[in-house]
């Protein structure tokens, strides 16, 4: 090799960016971000204590990710779910509430499918309604409710999924996001 001495052969290359280093599945390092969220072992936690589930911003379309949710919750979970839409009346023959306020329990968990410049104020009601976890789903990320949450002692997740999240836990998901069905690591054998 030219220009190397025998040295510098078994050198490793510097790292000039952190995300090289990064684990799989670690949170991305996105420019401007500075909060640090819970880590994997921390989120289990949440879920695992939790009893209830607000979902704010449920939504009666299908298409909406708030109602993919719900029904995952719904159906797979043991969670009392409730619905928080001030739009809506029913959702799935579930009621829906106007605010977490108007809610008959203390939810356990938060979870927002909200604007971005409305998060702040539903940070504010979960600690009003006296949520433990403020949970905001993929995409959505405000420091600004964050630090009003954790400030009064709730728990924050950002931009994470709770129905990833919850299924990825509980041996529901396949690495591509799916529910295989399948619980063997053997391919099924189709009948023909």
């Amino acid at each position: 090799m030219s220009g190397t001495t025998a040295g510098d052969a078994c050198e490793l290359p510097a790292v000039t960016d952190a995300a090289a280093c990064a684990l799989p599945g670690a949170a991305p390092t996105v420019p401007g971000r500075i909060w640090v969220g819970p880590s994997q072992q921390e989120r289990f936690g949440l879920l695992r204590r939790a009893k209830s589930v607000a979902i704010v911003g449920a939504s009666n379309n299908p298409a909406r990710a708030s109602y993919f949710v719900v029904t995952y919750l719904l159906s797979s979970t043991a969670y009392d779910v409730y619905l928080v839409n001030p739009r809506e009346t029913e959702i799935l023959g579930r009621p829906v509430y106007a605010s977490l306020g108007d809610l008959p329990v203390r939810p356990d968990i938060v979870d927002v499918f909200r604007r971005h410049d409305d998060l702040p104020g539903v940070a504010q009601e979960a600690i009003e309604a006296g949520a433990r976890t403020l949970w905001l789903q993929l995409g959505s990320w405000n420091e600004d409710a964050a630090a009003i949450a954790e400030e009064a002692g709730l728990s924050v997740v950002m931009d994470r999924c709770i129905k990833i999240e919850h299924a990825r836990f509980h041996g529901g998901l396949h690495l591509a996001g799916f529910d295989t069905g399948v619980i063997s690591s053997r391919r099924q054998l189709l009948a023909r």
